[in-house]
């Protein structure tokens, strides 16, 4: 069973630290710090350019904080997804009530706006609904409006700080969800525990930093995370 990592990167040195470990798909953002926000466009253009082979799942996170947005904040997220899109493999967003839970309204606006920025892309440009899962208050109700949205992945640690705590969780999810999306487990993930997650969850996708020093993605890292899953 081949196994897909998607490194996670908030600069172009961790992009090409990725390239270098084996990466072949990449979560890009800016600010790792505040959990990620969006990356401005002149660092996905770049990495475009110079990995055309690459995979690039493109966050849309506008500010930091929590993941109720209002009608302005959403019109900014949909901007950024038709500005990206010409040069991006893929969406990572997500959008909740002050509740806790998903805000379809904002949500059915952000994946009109995929559609509508790549209408002719066979398949269509997969969708990752974010950690913002791991907000939610029922998370089996979320992951069904989630599949009735159409994203094509949830990323979560199980709505745990670590995905390894998040086990239990995760597997429910998975089982539950029956193919109908990806559950990849995030948070935490490193080359000690990924083997554990993976095979522990029964999930094709596990997602990390793999950060080294100073938070910037280390080949090394990555190379190791790659060899256990």
């Amino acid at each position: 069973m081949k196994r897909t990592l998607e490194v996670c990167c908030g600069s172009l040195q961790s992009v090409t630290n990725a390239v270098e470990g084996g990466a072949e798909r990449i979560e890009l953002c800016s600010a790792l710090s505040l959990d990620g926000l969006t990356p401005s466009m002149g660092l996905l253009k770049t990495v475009r350019t110079l990995y055309p082979a690459l995979k690039i799942h493109v966050l849309i996170r506008p500010r930091e904080g929590d993941f109720v947005y209002a009608n302005e904040e959403i019109d900014v997220m949909v901007r950024d997804i038709e500005a990206a899109l010409p040069y991006a493999d893929g969406i990572v967003i997500g959008a909740l009530t002050a509740e806790g839970d998903i805000d379809m309204v904002a949500m059915r606006r952000l994946m009109d706006a995929v559609q509508h920025a790549a209408p002719n892309a066979q398949p269509p440009v997969p969708v990752t609904f974010h950690r913002a899962f791991d907000a939610c208050r029922d998370p089996f109700v979320a992951m069904e409006q989630i599949i009735e949205l159409g994203c094509r992945r949830i990323l979560t640690s199980g709505q745990q700080p670590r995905a390894i705590d998040g086990i239990d969780l995760l597997r429910q999810l998975r089982d539950l969800s029956d193919e109908r999306l990806i559950i990849m487990p995030g948070g935490g993930v490193n080359p000690q525990n990924a083997h554990d997650i993976v095979c522990q969850v029964q999930t094709t996708e596990i997602h990390g930093s793999c950060s080294g020093s100073q938070g910037v993605t280390s080949s090394d890292v990555v190379r190791q995370v790659l060899a256990v899953i």
